[in-house]
């Protein structure tokens, strides 16, 4: 952690599994995050998936995931480049919304998957959901393909290039 970037990102863990059911099943995460199965030990130890707590000054308020587009049979980012990266987020803590952290801790994580060497970065926000698209948009992501019906869900594809 840094004056540039203030946020910590700590490998999901099964000792985070409850904070991260109490946040899906947080109203604002539900409106956008289907509530789905809690996480459990075969998720975390995904290789496909790096998942994360974030944190600022030592205050974990959001759920952020990686993984590799190309890890699931006809995923619709799997035309992507070799090592392209897909994300998903939420933040978790209701007060820490509309504050700007989304758009600051996406943009760590951007920063960290770039340097590593991914080509491109991917997310798949619901078309609906104006304030992720917007962030999205300001941290370089363009609209790749118009709206589209996947097994997730309706998703509108987004891509970022290093």
């Amino acid at each position: 952690m840094n004056a540039a970037n203030p946020y910590s990102f700590k490998k999901a863990t099964l000792d985070d599994l409850a904070l991260l059911k109490v946040w899906r099943s947080a109203p604002h995460v539900l409106e956008w995050w289907d509530a789905g199965e809690a996480y459990n030990e075969a998720d975390l130890a995904d290789p496909r998936v790096a998942r994360w707590i974030v944190s600022i000054a030592g205050q974990p308020f959001a759920f952020m995931q990686d993984y590799t587009v190309h890890g699931w049979e006809n995923h619709h980012f799997a035309s992507l480049p070799k090592g392209s990266r897909g994300i998903d987020q939420f933040i978790g803590d209701p007060d820490m919304v509309g504050l700007g952290h989304g758009q600051g801790f996406i943009g760590a994580r951007m920063r960290t998957l770039f340097k590593a060497g991914v080509p491109v970065i991917a997310t798949d926000p619901h078309p609906d959901n104006k304030r992720a698209i917007a962030v999205y948009k300001k941290l370089g992501f363009e609209i790749s393909e118009p709206p589209q019906e996947t097994r997730w869900g309706l998703i509108l594809p987004m891509q970022a290039k290093a």
